[in-house]
């Protein structure tokens, strides 16, 4: 049969993160346990990233292969129909046997939002990180432009990261107002280590608060220390907005570990 993608979007909130597990709801359980359902015989389902709890996505990308075709659009429509609401199939496509959701990518885009007003926005409380004080964007922006580009980003992964290189490429770092008092950190990359973006998102609101200074952005690169770097911002304000599969790769691709 052929090899089926869904475009998921999902409210990570009450979620324990992309990947199964055996102690809470996770995305990839609710897809597998629902199309089990619908092609009664046990479905496995790869995803392009495995988010952590909390965090949101609207562009992640997941592929299965089904024992016997169904029409895309009536998948699709009954798949919702049996999701949770916070989970949400938004297309279903064939795709090509050589096609894999993390290793055929040639980037991916990140949203980490932060609300900068005194009062807190109850609407916004699962999806952007409450600050009460004010943030010097001009010296954030340009501890951003230091991070720009190809490093060794291993003082801005999480300790147990796993990965077997941490060079990355960041194509772009770039702060843009929402609406008044939200402010979207927009990070697009080639690849992303655990908790990159995350720590990426920390370190620039220490230098927005005045805990880092710009300039010590190359040196802490250098370092490979995770100490060096500022704080890991909360799962909540997080969001993986786009999977990129456009053909352009800069730098090595990311590998499997061995199994």
């Amino acid at each position: 049969m052929a090899q089926l993608r869904l475009d998921v979007e999902y409210d990570g909130t009450d979620l324990c993160g992309y990947q199964r597990q055996a102690n809470g709801p996770t995305v990839q359980g609710h897809l597998e346990e629902v199309l089990s359902r619908m092609f009664d015989a046990p479905i496995v389902v790869t995803g392009a990233s495995r988010t952590d709890a909390g965090v949101h996505a609207r562009g992640q990308v997941v592929t299965l292969r089904p024992p016997r075709a169904l029409p895309l659009e009536g998948l699709r429509r009954g798949l919702n129909s049996m999701l949770p609401e916070t989970i949400a199939v938004r297309a279903v496509t064939e795709v090509g046997d050589d096609f894999h959701p993390r290793l055929s990518a040639t980037g991916k885009h990140y949203r980490y939002q932060l609300w900068l007003r005194p009062s807190r926005a109850p609407r916004l409380r699962a999806w952007a990180w409450h600050r009460f004080t004010p943030l010097d964007r001009p010296a954030m922006a340009a501890a951003a432009a230091g991070l720009v580009g190809e490093h060794d980003f291993a003082a801005f992964r999480a300790v147990g990261c796993t990965a077997l290189t941490t060079r990355r490429l960041i194509r772009s770092i770039d702060l843009v107002e929402l609406e008044p008092d939200l402010l979207a950190i927009e990070v697009r990359g080639n690849a992303f280590l655990r908790n990159m973006v995350r720590i990426l998102a920390g370190t620039l609101v220490d230098v927005g608060e005045g805990r880092l200074e710009p300039g010590q952005m190359p040196e802490i690169l250098a370092s490979g220390d995770r100490a060096r770097a500022g704080q890991t911002a909360p799962a909540h304000g997080l969001c993986l907005m786009e999977v990129c599969y456009d053909g352009v790769r800069v730098g090595p691709p990311p590998r499997l570990p061995a199994l």
